[in-house]
């Protein structure tokens, strides 16, 4: 029963997803900016689920250097800080729909200098020329929809990485399933890990991929 709202929301923007880009970009925009109208509307910098959930996502990452990382849907910049953190020499950027959250997250970030910025963009609308060697997408795929537009945003996620650059996506489960689908079915990338989180009280799969053909040994952890 717990769960009812949360799906009831989700269910919400996977309709709004049957506007037209636009509108739906519009719609996100609007939204969201609403939403954050009191800081930290979902506890990301205090509720332990949260916390958790970010250990294990970056428990799954391969060792190695990452010099540029790519945020999308950042939010108020909680994870963000945890990246720049652990990267201290790394280039930073965060993505989100709400220029109010982005506010916050600038304010958060104060003291981590030029290296850690923040855009206001939609991952789909998002223009970028470079290439990121890590690339988080979290809690963020099931409010772009499904069928096409859902197989666009993956194309985008998949083109922002860089020759032997890192994607991790973390999604409610089983419902990452459908949400990682398109790349999971690509050619283009190869996956490293994942990890299933069915015992949380919101369960979630934490999966990690590879740009490029190399196979190394799938690793995963189901819990």
């Amino acid at each position: 029963m717990s769960r009812i709202p949360e799906l009831l929301h989700r269910t919400l923007f996977r309709t709004v997803s049957l506007l037209g880009p636009r509108a739906q970009g519009k719609v996100l925009h609007r939204y969201f900016d609403w939403w954050h109208r009191r800081p930290d509307p979902w506890s990301l910098a205090t509720d332990s689920y949260e916390r958790r959930k970010y250990r294990a996502t970056l428990d799954q990452l391969p060792e190695g250097t990452y010099a540029r990382i790519l945020e999308v849907g950042c939010a108020e910049g909680v994870f963000t800080q945890m990246l720049a953190t652990a990267w201290p020499d790394a280039g930073i950027t965060g993505l989100d729909v709400s220029e109010r959250a982005l506010g916050r997250a600038r304010e958060r970030a104060v003291g981590d200098g030029a290296r850690v910025r923040f855009v206001h963009a939609d991952l789909l609308g998002y223009e970028e020329r470079d290439r990121y060697d890590l690339v988080f997408c979290a809690e963020t795929l099931y409010y772009i929809g499904r069928g096409d537009r859902l197989r666009r945003a993956s194309e985008r996620l998949r083109s922002l990485l860089a020759p032997g650059g890192v994607l991790v996506l973390v999604h409610p489960w089983p419902e990452a399933e459908r949400l990682h689908g398109f790349i999971e079915g690509s050619r283009a990338v190869t996956k490293l890990a994942e990890r299933v989180e069915r015992d949380a009280s919101r369960p979630y799969a934490v999966s990690v991929y590879r740009a490029g053909p190399s196979r190394p040994q799938l690793t995963g952890v189901v819990s």
